[in-house]
């Protein structure tokens, strides 16, 4: 028997030792991937992409649309022009809507009428933004038809009527083959001349020797009508040849106050002219008035993609025709819960590279990738990601914690706590055409462990009541006890007592008197140690303490 005894106590002793070494095993938490970027609950600049990596991952963002930070400031050397900004957009079509019948001016000035035989890409052949518009992806760009783009309210620049001052014209070319004739942009209307005669009205962008020529017919006018022609045209084209197969930014602005009307092919200046009577500036400026019935016809006779098609009610300083702001962006993980107290983040694993598409072919879709896993995640064009890292007890404080800095892979130390949150900077190559990604973030870390239970529970019965004594749980981290009592074994949920209903938090005595309890009435105990963070609610609570019994008798003295 007595051998019996010993050979229970080794299991009994190794099951214990084996019990406590599994659970200091390292867990993992895994973000992004095939779990999903639903924790990513923040994102600045950031978006998902789907073309880089078998899962989708976290990219900067290349859409401006109507935001700020989409545009740069630069004054340009004729004058003090002014910043692109959400104020100053009058259209903004950026195609990146799943379905070409769904395209739509944001700002909804204008209407857009969609042929059928308009197509939509995807993020790995649009120019910014998830998608883009592709007009004649058979090579018959003459048999294609137009997106007709239409004034709907009066507070559009292009509204019947509307004498115009400054404005800006700007979109992204992606041309297939770019042949002499191709119609890119046109705006036509029916303006009356000064008999009271309606005349066409003009503008017209099309391809000429691998060059945008521009014309504008009867679009500027004498307001004054001190000049002896009503109208003036301008005709002019750019200097440097169009590449096909390559993303190309043009931009037309008007300063109505000298009468200079520039060209710019990806922020360089190709053609200036002035629309004033003499041709040159310090003459009568002749400034546009919109005629009747006008509308844009966009990619009437093209065979390529267009992208980001905007109006501005401003002669803009330079812009930004760099995919990603220089400024880059940032993610930010909700607080994700360890399980645990007091859990030890012991290192953070990411994978990820950096992507470029700037040339990728819309035939094959073809991107520069590189793969990382781990390290930092800096690259040689100077693109990269910043990691960072938070953690607490209670999730409504993490904004007052801190942010620490971590490198992948690396050990992290001094991050304790149940909640976790993960931030990543996302800065783009030196000449914006280039963005890191982010495939996956895996949190490695030590769960805490809950106080061990109170040893040698004794149980006093007296009248009406039971006086309880314990040794102390040796765990550093025990914040106090909880009392678990019950008339019936196995339940010990209580609420005979006069300390209040089971389990009876007694903070971190070891002495207590449970009174109310009914004489002549068995009752079983148990004692929990817990550990408790200022500041959360919910205990920590570890395992039950061996089981006693008492039954209070009148007359009884503890």
């Amino acid at each position: 028997m007595k051998k019996a005894f010993i050979f229970i106590s080794i299991v009994y002793i190794f099951l214990f030792v084996c019990g406590s070494i599994f659970s200091f095993e390292e867990k993992t938490i895994i973000l992004g991937a095939a779990a999903t970027w639903r924790a990513a609950e923040t994102r600045t600049s950031i978006t998902e992409a789907r073309a880089v990596r078998p899962h989708p991952v976290l990219v900067l963002s290349s859409a401006s649309g109507t935001s700020v930070s989409g545009y740069s400031a630069a004054t340009g050397v004729w004058g003090n022009f002014s910043a692109l900004s959400e104020h100053a957009l009058d259209m903004a079509v950026s195609f990146d809507e799943r379905e070409p019948r769904l395209f739509r001016d944001s700002i909804g000035n204008y209407r857009l009428t969609i042929p059928n035989d308009i197509e939509s890409v995807d993020r790995a052949s649009a120019r910014a933004g998830s998608g883009a518009a592709l007009f004649g992806r058979s090579g018959a760009a003459a048999n294609s038809g137009p997106i007709v783009i239409q004034a709907q309210n009066r507070n559009a620049l292009f509204s019947t009527g509307n004498y115009l001052r400054d404005f800006t014209i700007e979109f992204w070319l992606y041309p297939l083959n770019l042949e002499n004739g191709e119609q890119i942009l046109t705006w036509a209307a029916s303006s009356p001349s000064q008999a009271n005669r309606n005349i066409a009205q003009r503008i017209s962008c099309s391809a000429s020797r691998n060059r945008l020529q521009w014309s504008f017919t009867n679009f500027f006018a004498s307001v004054n009508g001190s000049s002896g022609a009503r109208y003036i045209n301008l005709e002019f084209s750019g200097t440097t040849p169009i590449i096909p197969k390559t993303w190309s930014h043009h931009l037309i602005r008007f300063d109505a106050s000298t009468g200079m009307l520039e060209y710019l092919v990806n922020g360089v200046t190709e053609a200036i002219v002035y629309t004033t009577a003499t041709g040159r500036e310090s003459s009568e400026v002749f400034t546009p008035v919109i005629g009747n019935e006008g509308y844009f016809s966009l990619g009437e006779r093209f065979s390529g993609i267009m992208d980001e098609f905007k109006l501005h009610s401003v002669c803009a300083g330079r812009s930004s025709i760099q995919r990603y702001v220089s400024t880059g962006g940032r993610m930010e993980t909700r607080a994700i819960d360890l399980g645990n107290n007091l859990s030890n983040i012991t290192r953070i694993d990411v994978t990820g590279g950096r992507t470029n598409i700037r040339n990728s072919s819309i035939q094959n879709g073809t991107q520069q990738n590189e793969y990382r896993q781990n390290g930092r995640f800096k690259f040689s064009d100077d693109s990269e990601m910043s990691f960072f890292i938070r953690a607490s007890e209670n999730p409504y404080l993490l904004n007052t914690v801190r942010w620490s800095s971590f490198t992948p892979g690396s050990p992290v130390t001094g991050i304790n706590g149940r909640y976790v949150q993960i931030a990543v900077d996302f800065y783009p190559s030196a000449d914006g055409e280039s963005s890191p990604y982010l495939e996956q973030i895996s949190i490695v870390y030590l769960p805490g462990e809950p106080p061990l239970p109170p040893r040698n529970l004794v149980a006093v019965a007296a009248d009406g009541a039971v006086q309880l004594r314990w040794r102390n749980s040796p765990a550093e981290n025990t914040a106090g006890y909880l009392v678990y009592y019950s008339s019936v074994r196995g339940e010990l949920f209580g609420t005979d007592a006069v300390l209040g209903q089971s389990p009876i938090d007694v903070g971190l005595t070891n002495n207590v008197l449970i009174e109310g309890l009914r004489n002549g009435t068995l009752y079983y105990f148990r004692v929990a140690a817990y550990d408790r963070v200022t500041g959360v609610i919910n205990y920590h609570v570890g395992e039950f303490s061996a089981e006693v019994t008492a039954r209070p008798l009148a007359g009884l003295v503890p």
